[in-house]
């Protein structure tokens, strides 16, 4: 079929909708025709096992046996699916005369109508053609909208669609009702109605038409970022990045990941990184609160997760004592992302029970550390901002316990293309980063799990051996 085709959408609702074929095609599509409340007829011989159950239960009514004329004269659609070309020739030509709109399954030719790639958010449907030319085609398209389009899109459409009367009472001039739509979906409206609170959502609408005139509240959306592979963004992340208005980033927020912004967004680095110039955690705290009280939506992007040392514990506390609405939106923190793109389990039944993650960014956060606990055996520990602290790190450990062979790897730029793995024994752990000039973001991991990484790798180039080697490791070699 050549011919462009004219998008629309049914009203079935109450309607009688014949499907002919009792298969598994026709079962799909009877269950569809029921979600959109059709009055749905089976004509076949013989139905699955599912129709079966319908029809007895009463949801759908079996005409049983081969089809007959008089099988069009109730229905106002009708649908083909039997396999049989001559049949559905037959139920083309009589559809045509008795001008019923007719799906034949897999046949575009003989087509009135195409049963589109549906993306579902009811009340909201968004339907994908590819005019038959193309079926798997419309089927991809939908599955990479599924990932854009936000699950709260249904009941937000459902709660606006319940004060439709009173906002169209309120604001009678289309472009003022426009407006206000522009400012209700940019607000905490969709963050309510997530948050599976519906009540709360209805009466921030109900202020907002209220309070038209007054000036927009802005928020604040703290997001992780994860480790630098924007596959590895949330869905609600992608979101959030979209949405806001204003970003604030780190540092080891990847450009990659930035580039998923909004076009129009002002992104403004806030780097903390020692030696450069950098802005103060008072500063960043400022700046949130400067456009918050603007009106527009902030994202305060980090590396990895807001609270796994990220200082979003902080943060909140600010926005709270200010009177900001925020959110968080948790993000895969380093530790998760460097040791499975490394290859290497965090816990395993043979060889680490329990999981320590650390962070050593400075001297005097290593003099509160718990070294004879970080010490012991069959545990796995993760240290963070720690590549300028390895000596004072292997000392501590090598001090309280833990064996000079204990496995470590090093992990350079964890999930990004430019990953690097070093891998050696804790003795060595040292001169393994000299060796191969290690440089921050740089996480390590110490256990025995981190002894797998050599035969486990899976990502990028294979780990670096390093070449201090540990007296007890050459005895045992």
């Amino acid at each position: 079929m050549s011919s462009k085709l004219y998008p629309l959408f049914a009203n079935v609702s109450g309607r009688p909708v014949l499907v002919v074929g009792g298969g598994g095609v026709g079962e799909r599509k009877a269950a569809s025709l029921l979600e959109s409340g059709a009055v749905v007829t089976v004509g076949a011989p013989e139905i699955t096992p599912t129709l079966r159950q319908w029809a007895e239960a009463g949801r759908i009514r079996w005409r049983q046996g081969r089809f007959d004329d008089d099988w069009l004269d109730e229905p106002w659609l009708v649908i083909a699916a039997t396999g049989d070309a001559d049949l559905h020739a037959r139920i083309a030509a009589l559809a045509q005369s008795r001008r019923l709109w007719l799906n034949v399954v897999d046949d575009t030719e003989r087509s009135s109508f195409h049963v589109p790639a549906v993306i579902d958010r009811a009340p909201v449907t968004v339907a994908i053609s590819s005019g038959g030319h193309a079926p798997m085609l419309a089927r991809l398209l939908r599955e990479r909208l599924e990932l854009l389009i936000d699950p709260v899109t249904g009941p937000l459409a459902t709660l606006l669609g319940d004060m439709r009367a009173g906002i169209r009472r309120k604001l009678p001039d289309m472009a003022a009702r426009r407006r206000f739509y522009d400012r209700a979906l940019s607000g905490p409206i969709q963050s309510l109605l997530r948050r599976g609170q519906r009540a709360l959502a209805e009466a921030a609408t109900e202020r907002l038409l209220e309070s038209f005139d007054a000036p927009l509240q802005g928020s604040v959306i703290l997001l992780g970022a994860g480790p630098g592979d924007p596959g590895l963004l949330t869905l609600r992340g992608l979101r959030a990045l979209n949405e806001a208005d204003v970003i604030l980033y780190d540092r080891l927020v990847s450009r990659e990941v930035l580039a998923l912004a909004r076009r129009d967004a002002e992104c403004v680095e806030v780097a903390k990184q020692a030696g450069n110039h950098h802005t103060t955690q008072e500063q960043i705290h400022a700046l949130m609160l400067q456009h918050a009280r603007a009106g527009r939506r902030v994202l305060r992007l980090k590396g990895g997760d807001p609270f796994v040392f990220g200082r979003g514990g902080e943060e909140l506390e600010f926005l709270r004592a200010h009177d900001i609405p925020y959110e968080v939106v948790p993000g895969i923190t380093a530790a998760l992302a460097c040791a499975a793109y490394a290859g290497i389990p965090l816990t395993h039944r043979d060889h680490a029970q329990s999981v320590r993650l650390v962070t050593a960014h400075c001297q005097g956060s290593l003099d509160t550390l718990d070294w004879r606990a970080l010490a012991q055996e069959r545990q796995t520990l993760v240290v963070y901002m720690g590549t300028s602290e390895l000596a004072v790190l292997r000392e501590h450990l090598l001090a309280h316990g833990r064996a000079a062979s204990t496995p470590f790897a090093l992990v350079e730029n964890g999930s990004r293309p430019e990953q690097r793995v070093v891998v050696g024994t804790l003795d060595g752990l040292v001169k393994g980063a000299e060796q191969y000039a290690v440089r921050s973001p740089a996480l390590l991991i110490l256990g025995e799990v981190a002894g797998l990484a050599s035969s486990l790798a899976w990502f990028g180039r294979p780990p670096l051996a390093s070449s201090a080697v540990s007296p007890v490791t050459a005895l045992t070699a």
